[in-house]
């Protein structure tokens, strides 16, 4: 028996894949611009010298690094309410991936800076600098072209596991996908044309966070 592709009969539910990418668009957005804000702050912490903050910001880094996103969306979702922290499914979504990827992109910019010369820090100190001055005009901006590629990499890979947020009912692509799935029938059909707009919007953030690495950064190793 052999299967007939019906492509045409997902013509109709277009307009829901659309709006499922959108917000996936959305999502991502979000927790990439937050998620490398929140890595600069713990790689600056977690650089300077060794203090209360800075140990359980590397605690909260391994804590992240260490446990499923899954488990840490499951906990935002249903543990965080018994606390009387209640949060739609939206917001526990970006929360999620702002913790995740904030922690990640902390790691990763901190190796960045832990290869700068000690030389910069001494020359800036005797330019008169302070430490905050220092550490943003002098240290960030070649750490950041040193690991910027990876950082890239990284936002990309919170990008696609932004489709684990459709277990918890919020609609963003996936959960497009199963739904209409469970309408249709037609899997092979539905997440083929899925797994290629994750491909597409995959290829064009790390254009697009590429681009705009060179103009703000300039020369970007990789």
């Amino acid at each position: 028996m052999t299967y007939q592709l019906n492509f045409a009969a997902l013509w109709p539910y277009w307009p829901e894949l659309l709006a499922g990418l959108w917000v996936t668009v959305q999502l991502t957005a979000m927790a990439t611009f937050g998620g490398i804000a929140i890595g600069i702050c713990g790689a600056a912490l977690r650089s300077g010298r060794p203090s209360l903050p800075s140990r359980l910001w590397g605690l909260y880094v391994e804590l992240i690094r260490n446990t499923p996103f899954v488990v840490q969306l499951f906990f935002i979702v249903f543990g965080l309410p018994t606390l009387g922290w209640k949060l739609t499914a939206g917001e526990a979504a970006l929360l999620a991936m702002l913790i995740n990827l904030g922690a990640y992109s902390t790691e990763i910019i901190r190796a960045g800076i832990q290869v700068t010369p000690k030389g910069q820090w001494e020359a800036a100190r005797v330019l008169g600098l302070t430490r905050m001055q220092t550490f943003v005009r002098v240290i960030l901006p070649p750490a950041m072209q040193r690991i910027y590629p990876a950082l890239v990499s990284q936002c990309i890979i919170v990008m696609l596991g932004s489709s684990v947020v459709s277990q918890v009912s919020y609609e963003e692509l996936t959960f497009a996908a199963n739904l209409i799935q469970s309408r249709t029938f037609l899997s092979f059909e539905v997440y083929l044309v899925t797994t290629l707009f994750y491909l597409v919007l995959s290829l064009l953030m790390r254009q697009l966070l590429m681009m705009a690495g060179r103009r703000l950064l300039g020369r970007t190793h990789g």
